[in-house]
């Protein structure tokens, strides 16, 4: 049984996540896969604060019996909030609350309960862990559907800038998701996605596929850089802000003849794309 739960909490890994935005980006709502981005990069760097901040124990922290060693292979760092619980609600919901859609609403909140769940009954998080990280991924799921993030001016590049300054002050032995965080901040806050998802199936498909390859090519090959200069801030944002660029701009630029151009709302205001 535990294999199933393992399956099931591995639906709340990074490489998910990617997946899961880019395809909403490029299949359905350009504009609203950016504000999920923001509100998602958010809600990881809030997280992220939390939980070293409070750098509360797991229930395996003295036991270690109490967990599988597969187990705690999924758990990184303390225990509350649980980025598993927080960043899929972020993420399911999110979606869901921009499309409004009952059905899917019912899939994503049936989907983040089992995410959730795998989460005590691998015990790897505490019941508390759990909720607030819940409550909190709801919270950050309804900024995604009802914010527009500005980026019109000057605010489109100095707010990355500023990010990416602050990447690089982060101090060295720090917690290496802040640097991510402010990466997949600066990227999402940067990205302008001005195109028309594909019309049909074949081009749907089309660009899942080969957009896919383009993203994960890149995100190992940033992978592979030297360990040492992976473990620096800056460098680390760099990274993720780089994979979110190529995933909102240079995918659509490679793939124009499926992503059609299209012009850009007054003043960078959100336009929905159906």
């Amino acid at each position: 049984m535990e294999t199933l739960w393992l399956m099931i909490t591995n639906l709340g890994r990074d490489e998910v996540f990617i997946v899961v935005l880019a395809l909403f980006t490029w299949l359905v709502r350009p504009r609203g896969g950016r504000e999920l981005g923001v509100a998602f990069a958010l809600s990881y760097l809030l997280n992220s604060a939390l939980k070293y901040g409070l750098n509360l124990p797991r229930p395996f922290t003295n036991d270690p019996s109490l967990a599988s060693e597969a187990a705690r292979a999924t758990a990184g760092g303390p225990g509350l909030p649980s980025g598993h619980a927080q960043m899929s609600a972020t993420l399911w919901l999110g979606i869901a609350a921009q499309l409004r859609s009952t059905g899917f609403t019912v899939f994503a909140a049936v989907l983040v309960a089992v995410i959730a769940a795998s989460r005590l009954l691998l015990n790897v998080h505490y019941p508390s862990d759990v909720v607030v990280g819940l409550l909190m991924g709801v919270a950050f799921a309804l900024l995604a559907a009802r914010v527009h993030f500005p980026q019109a001016g000057a605010l489109r590049w100095g707010v990355p800038a500023a990010l990416l300054v602050a990447a690089a002050l982060i101090p060295a032995g720090a917690p290496r998701e802040l640097g991510t965080g402010l990466g997949l901040l600066a990227g999402f806050w940067a990205a302008r996605p001005t195109f028309a998802p594909p019309r049909d199936w074949a081009g749907r498909l089309i660009v899942a596929v080969l957009g896919l390859v383009m993203v994960f090519a890149v995100y190992f090959a940033l992978g592979a850089l030297p360990q040492e200069l992976k473990d620096m801030g800056v460098v680390r944002a760099l990274r993720y802000a780089a994979l979110v660029l190529v995933a909102a701009e240079g995918v659509p630029l490679a793939l124009r003849r499926w992503l059609p151009a299209q012009a850009s709302a007054a003043q960078g205001a959100p336009q929905v794309v159906h």
